[in-house]
């Protein structure tokens, strides 16, 4: 049932669905979504061509110069602590986000007037504590 300013609205042949009849699109979804993968690499195996393979079809294509070196090099254990320092403050100024849309609004109630800003000043300074730690650890220089 719809409300239009306050007022119940219903259309000829609007009925009360069932939880289940909410969610038949979602599955619907969720089965062409399963379905488009496998169907796609099943017509590629059924209409693609099939030749003869060789040494030289299989190597990798490197602009049409021959491929040097080790495919996958060894990288240095800083570079991922620093990718999940960065995931880390990344996700951690998302957690801003709702802070500021809120923030008016809890202005308004004396209540929670101080708490919201001592709350988030908090927040930031266990934050920028865990940066300076950071800084002081060399964790960010990952080169050398």
């Amino acid at each position: 049932m719809l409300n239009f300013y306050g007022v119940p609205v219903t259309f000829p042949g609007m009925e009360e669905q069932t939880q289940f009849a909410q969610y038949i699109a979602v599955l619907m979804l969720l089965g062409v979504a399963i379905a488009a993968p496998f169907g796609m690499i099943l017509v590629s195996t059924l209409l693609g061509k099939r030749g003869k393979r060789s040494q030289i079809k299989d190597t990798a294509y490197e602009c049409g110069m021959l491929p040097v070196g080790e495919g996958n090099p060894r990288m240095s254990v800083k570079f991922h602590l620093v990718a999940m320092l960065f995931i880390l403050f990344d996700i951690e100024v998302v957690f801003l986000y709702p802070w500021a849309v809120v923030y008016k609004d809890m202005l308004k109630d004396p209540a929670t007037r101080n708490l919201i800003l001592g709350s988030m000043i908090s927040f930031l300074a266990i934050l920028f504590a865990g940066y300076l730690y950071a800084l002081k650890k060399k964790a960010f220089d990952w080169k050398s």
